[in-house]
């Protein structure tokens, strides 16, 4: 988020949408949520290691424009 960077073609964007809506799933059911609006009354937010915030941003990228 943020973040314009160039990646090197890896595959079709179908394959990409498919991870990013098996890791919205994921997501959904970690919380417990049956749709996208019943996600958003049970996320909260929650205190992460450094490793983690180091991991949740990006990498592996060459970044061309960080706002």
């Amino acid at each position: 988020e943020g973040v314009e960077a160039r990646v090197r073609y890896a595959g079709p964007m179908s394959e990409l949408i498919g991870q990013l809506v098996g890791g919205l799933r994921s997501g959904m059911g970690y919380a417990g949520a049956s749709d996208l609006d019943d996600l958003r009354h049970r996320t909260r937010l929650v205190r992460i290691t450094g490793a983690g915030l180091r991991e949740s941003h990006p990498h592996d990228v060459a970044v061309m424009r960080d706002e």
